[in-house]
């Protein structure tokens, strides 16, 4: 690939995925870091994107698909529905890993200040019980990165690399018979430390995300316990979750629990 070529590839996919680590730019243009630092360079120099730590971010995102705020007013009746019932399963005293996502913020505002011990890169999580009597919480390190109010960068990899949680509660843009994917690159090392990190691992997504594959592979479905979805999710592809030996538990959004149709 020719560099203009190759720099024009790069910054479309920074459009799609607004931030991308230096290892999945050179993975997806087929180059070495170094020939993909080069671009990087010339891209700033051009003023379309910014280097950080590790990769690059596009400087003017065409889409508002990343900025938290605005997801979370998407499929909010269901996103409410889910989180009800996912905190209803948390015991006092469990040690909880909660990412970043905004169905895993919906889990957080259902939570009462109870004895838990919460490890979360989510500023808005952190946020919701920063003044809480009898929940702990635990932030890891890392870059701010303000249009997702999360920490990112190898400081949070890390930082979740030298922990254990008995359960973390997930997020992701897509669920497919073939596994897990996310929207956002630069979470993915992050989330893949969480999962390693968790005894069981909980994934809160809604039916919007079913059948639908984001940009970024995030895991296997055997990394998977459980899902927790809205009673709109496809009957199919919950049978087979349910086949694979996930538990898949269906939040009916006028009622807190029942099981999939």
């Amino acid at each position: 690939m020719q560099p203009e070529a190759r720099r024009k590839f790069i910054e479309t996919y920074l459009q799609k995925t607004e931030f991308a680590s230096l290892e999945e730019l050179a993975e997806h243009v087929n180059a070495s870091q170094s020939t993909v630092r080069r671009d990087l360079t010339a891209l700033e120099a051009a003023g379309t994107v910014r280097r950080t730590h590790g990769g690059a971010r596009i400087i003017n995102p065409r889409t508002d698909e990343f900025i938290f705020t605005s997801r979370d007013t998407r499929q909010m009746s269901e996103k409410s529905a889910i989180g009800r019932v996912c905190a209803g399963l948390l015991e006092p005293g469990h040690t909880i890993i909660m990412d970043a996502g905004t169905t895993v913020y919906h889990v957080a505002k259902h939570l009462e200040d109870t004895r838990f011990q919460i490890i979360t890169n989510s500023l808005p999580v952190a946020n919701l019980f920063a003044s809480a009597a009898l929940t702990e919480i635990i932030v890891s390190g890392g870059v701010v990165y303000p249009r997702l109010g999360v920490l990112v960068g190898p400081l949070a990899v890390e930082a979740f690399g030298k922990m254990h949680a008995d359960i973390a509660i997930m997020g992701a843009g897509g669920i497919t018979s073939d596994g897990i994917t996310n929207s956002h690159g630069l979470l993915i090392g992050i989330q893949r430390a969480m999962i390693r990190a968790a005894s069981k691992v909980v994934f809160c997504m809604d039916s919007s995300k079913f059948n639908r594959k984001s940009v970024s592979f995030l895991c296997n479905l055997d990394q998977v316990d459980m899902v927790i979805t809205d009673s709109k999710a496809p009957a199919g592809l919950v049978r087979e979750l349910r086949s694979k030996g996930i538990e898949v538990i269906v939040a009916e959004i006028d009622n807190p629990l029942s099981s999939a149709r």
